[in-house]
């Protein structure tokens, strides 16, 4: 029997700080430490937390706020801890820590002084770290999924965005180093493996000098995974090098994870975009042509400081015309420490709120289009949940990634974690329908 406290992790924000929270627990569990999954029961919380927009860090702190009216006592970690370090310190006496997004690879050094007696702040200035497949990993997600995270942190500057400042600049792994996990993660049955990173199309560029995503996705075809999805990819890092490597490499999906912002250059001039005034016709229909059977997925930003109507109604057009597959639209969230806080012409929040409202609306019935095109397809389906009993399940085909798209709804056998073949019956604006085939 162990003595040592038992620790549970509350995970929020993104995908990346995902895979730190199972970093952590997995540091916890191979030093002794007993892991449980509820709260009441633990000695000690730690709240993995985000701290991207307004938005991330009320729920951060509501969370926070619930805990210690729990009287539990918390380890504070992520972006917030990054953020606020200190501050944490002061108005949450039942903080105990604060931990950095380049300090979590010592959680249980962390937890040893804790358990001392001390308050102990863990921050990094400049966050280095980033954890590779030696780090002992303990998976949140269903067994069939795992996120690998191929770098961290960001060059960029963009004028809207604080997380250079919360995770540091850019740090990739070595080819050798994912490609290792990648064969661990199948060795345990994972059927997809998503590529995470600040900005995967710029993978390798700290480290070899120039990106080596293309040389990624081909080590990666040598592994035993069916599919291969990759998040947050530039479009104008989608070179023709990278766009063969998609075509030559079987299990790598072409799912295409665009973060446009906007579509008008003024704005993406004021919003200090790479690329700036390059996200055009041209460069969507040149991917377009290249991968004709790619699921394009994209995000917008409503509401820049300066947006005009005229500028939103280029947006607008501009998505009309090019017809994502797949799309998100939100509001923009001044962030103090960004330069976008401080520019004239702050639109109004009524505003944005009815120019996303709008954008969506126009989305929605280009979104059932291209999902109507699928009725009578033959499709992989990956099963995640079921009521086998029923032969009900829900899962997801090549076109959804998890948490942010629809899912495949079917009737038949399965067992959850496989992958099956599925005729596709119906569809409707975000989610398919249709019969598993024996």
């Amino acid at each position: 029997m162990t003595n040592k406290p038992t620790i549970a992790i509350s995970h929020l924000g993104c995908e990346k700080n995902r895979v730190d929270s199972e970093h952590m627990l997995g540091l916890l569990a191979q030093a002794g430490y007993p892991v449980d999954n509820n709260e009441e029961l633990a000695d000690y919380v730690i709240v993995n937390t985000c701290s991207f927009i307004e938005a991330a860090r009320e729920e951060s702190v509501r969370t926070l706020v619930e805990l210690a009216e729990a009287d539990k006592k918390i380890l504070i970690t992520g972006c917030l801890a990054q953020h606020f370090q200190q501050e944490l310190l002061e108005e949450i006496p039942e903080a105990v820590a604060v931990v950095g997004t380049g300090d979590y690879g010592n959680i249980v050094d962390v937890i040893e002084r804790v358990e001392t007696g001390q308050r102990v702040n863990e921050v990094s200035n400049e966050p280095t770290y980033i954890a590779d497949e030696t780090v002992p990993r303990y998976r949140t997600t269903t067994e069939a999924v795992a996120y690998l995270k191929i770098a961290e942190g960001c060059d960029y500057g963009c004028a809207f965005c604080i997380i250079p400042q919360l995770r540091g600049k850019q740090r990739s792994r070595s080819i050798e180093s994912i490609v290792n996990e990648a064969h661990s993660l199948a060795e345990q049955g994972v059927q997809e493996i998503i590529l995470i990173s600040q900005i995967t199309t710029n993978y390798g560029v700290d480290l070899y000098g120039e990106p080596k995503l293309a040389e990624l996705l081909r080590a990666l075809g040598e592994v035993d995974v069916p599919w291969i999805r990759m998040h947050y990819a530039y479009p104008t890092g989608l070179t023709p090098k990278v766009i063969r490597a998609i075509q030559d490499t079987p299990n790598v999906i072409p799912y295409l994870d665009l973060p446009l912002q906007h579509s008008h250059p003024e704005i993406l001039r004021a919003m200090n975009r790479p690329w700036q005034g390059r996200v055009n016709d041209k460069i969507i229909n040149r991917l377009k042509e290249a991968l004709p059977d790619a699921v394009l997925r994209t995000t917008f930003i409503v509401g820049f400081p300066g947006e005009t109507e005229q500028h939103f109604q280029h947006l607008c057009d501009f998505v009309e015309r090019h017809e994502f597959d797949l799309m998100g639209a939100f509001t923009f969230s001044p962030e103090e420490e960004t330069p976008a806080y401080h520019l004239p012409n702050q639109v109004s929040q009524e505003v944005m709120e009815q120019r996303r409202d709008r954008l969506m609306a126009l989305q929605q019935p280009i979104a059932a289009r291209n999902n109507q095109a699928c009725v009578g397809e033959t499709v992989d389906v990956l099963i995640e949940q079921g009521k086998p009993n029923a032969g009900e399940f829900i899962g997801r085909s090549a076109r959804f990634a998890p948490e942010v798209d629809g899912f495949v709804y079917l009737q038949g056998d399965a067992s959850l974690g496989s992958m099956v073949k599925a005729k596709i019956t119906h569809a409707d604006v975000y989610d398919l329908y249709g019969t598993i085939i024996s």
